[in-house]
C-alpha cells in the first residue's frame, strides 16, 4: 500500500497538532505548513517518534505565493499529495465597534483566503490526476455568528459559501477530486490564550467544549470517507439547526448570553502577546486551558461515523419485528 502524502496548515498547535498526531499514527508523510517554528520542529519530532516524516514549512497562508511554494515542495520531496487540510485560523475577540480596518483584513486573510490559497495549490495537483481530497476545517459559526467574534464568523460563512461553489464545479466537470467541510463545536486549543482580544475577561470557548482530538478524528474520517459535510457534535448540530429554523430568535439569546459565554474568571492582560500578525513563540501543543471541562468523546460523531452500520441494523432489527409480528398473528 503507498504511504500517502498530507499538507495540514496550522500545524504547529491545536486542532492541526492533533490533526498531525492522528495521520502519523496511521503512517502518514506529512508536510507541516504554519508560522511557529518551535510548534512545527515539536510535530515533527511527534511524527517521528509515530516512524513516519514530515516536513517543516514555515508559511503564513495569508500569502499565495508561500502556499504554493510549500505544496511544490511537498510534491518534491514527498510525492503526489492525497489529503489537503486547510485548517490554519486567526480571530480578534472585540466588538465590531472597536475593530480596526487592517485586524478584519487579517483575519480574512488568514481564514478565509488562506483555505482559498490552499483549496487552489491542492486542486492545482489534484485536478489533472483526478484525484486527491481538500478537506475544509470549518465551525458551526460558519452558519451562525455570534457577538465579539465577526471577523471570524464571516471568514467561516465565506468558506462555506465558497465549498458550495467549488463542489458544484467539480461535479459539472465529473472530477474525482472531493471537498468536504466540517463544521466544529467550541474546542479545547491554544487559541484562547494568544488571541487578540479586547475582552474584559479571558476568553473561552463558549461551552460545552471538545478536546481537539475529537477534531481530529473527524478530520480522519472525513479525509477518508469524504461526505459533503460533516456537522460534528451535538452543539454545532443545535446551533446551525436552531439557526435556520429561529435565527431571530437567536440573535436575541446570543445578545444576552453571548457576551458571558465567551468569558471566564480572570482579568485579561490586554499587554500579553497575541498571534494576529506574529506567532507567538513556543511550543503550545494542541490542548489549551480547558481539560478540566472538556470532552474527548462525542456520541454524535460516533453516530456519524457509523451511520451505515446503525442503518443496516436498525433495518435488521425492523424486519425481525415484523417477522415475529407476523409469526405471533
Amino acid at each position: 500500500m503507498n504511504t500517502p502524502t498530507v499538507v495540514i496548515t496550522g500545524a504547529s498547535a491545536g486542532v492541526g497538532r492533533a490533526t498531525v498526531r492522528k495521520f502519523a499514527r496511521h503512517g502518514a508523510r506529512i508536510g507541516l505548513l504554519a508560522r511557529g517554528i518551535d510548534g512545527l520542529k515539536a510535530a515533527q519530532r511527534e511524527v517521528q517518534k509515530y516512524g513516519s516524516e514530515a516536513l517543516v514549512i514555515p508559511t503564513d497562508v495569508a500569502n499565495a505565493e508561500q502556499v504554493e511554494a510549500a505544496a511544490e515542495r511537498v510534491e518534491t520531496e514527498f510525492g503526489k499529495i492525497d489529503v489537503w487540510v486547510n485548517n490554519a485560523m486567526a480571530s480578534v475577540f472585540s466588538p465590531i465597534k472597536k475593530m480596526t480596518a487592517d485586524e478584519f483584513r487579517r483575519v480574512t486573510e488568514v481564514t478565509y483566503l488562506g483555505y482559498v490559497y490552499g483549496t487552489l495549490a491542492a486542486l492545482k495537483r489534484m485536478l489533472p490526476r483526478d484525484r486527491g481530497v481538500i478537506v475544509q476545517v470549518g465551525s458551526a459559526l460558519a452558519y451562525r455568528g455570534i457577538p465579539l467574534q465577526a471577523a471570524y464568523c464571516a471568514a467561516k460563512h465565506a468558506i462555506q459559501g465558497f465549498c458550495d461553489s467549488l463542489r458544484s464545479e467539480l461535479i459539472h466537470d465529473k472530477s474525482n477530486v472531493k471537498v468536504t467541510m466540517l463544521q466544529m463545536p467550541a474546542l479545547n486549543t491554544p487559541q484562547f490564550g494568544w488571541v487578540k482580544s479586547r475582552l474584559p475577561h479571558k476568553a473561552q470557548p463558549v461551552p460545552p467544549i471538545f478536546q481537539p482530538e475529537v477534531a481530529a478524528e473527524a478530520i480522519y474520517f472525513a479525509a477518508h470517507n469524504p461526505r459533503r459535510e460533516f456537522y460534528v457534535g451535538m452543539p454545532s448540530v443545535e446551533a446551525i439547526v436552531a439557526n435556520k429554523i429561529a435565527p431571530g430568535l437567536l440573535d436575541h439569546y446570543l445578545a444576552h448570553n453571548g457576551y458571558r459565554s465567551q468569558q471566564h474568571d480572570g482579568a485579561e492582560n490586554p499587554n500579553r502577546p497575541n498571534n494576529l500578525w506574529e506567532p507567538v513563540a513556543g511550543d503550545h501543543g494542541a490542548h489549551g486551558a480547558f481539560d478540566a471541562r472538556a470532552h474527548d468523546w462525542s456520541p454524535q460523531l460516533w453516530t456519524s461515523e457509523h451511520r451505515g452500520w446503525i442503518a443496516a441494523a436498525l433495518l435488521v432489527a425492523g424486519i425481525s419485528g415484523l417477522v415475529a409480528l407476523l409469526k405471533s398473528r
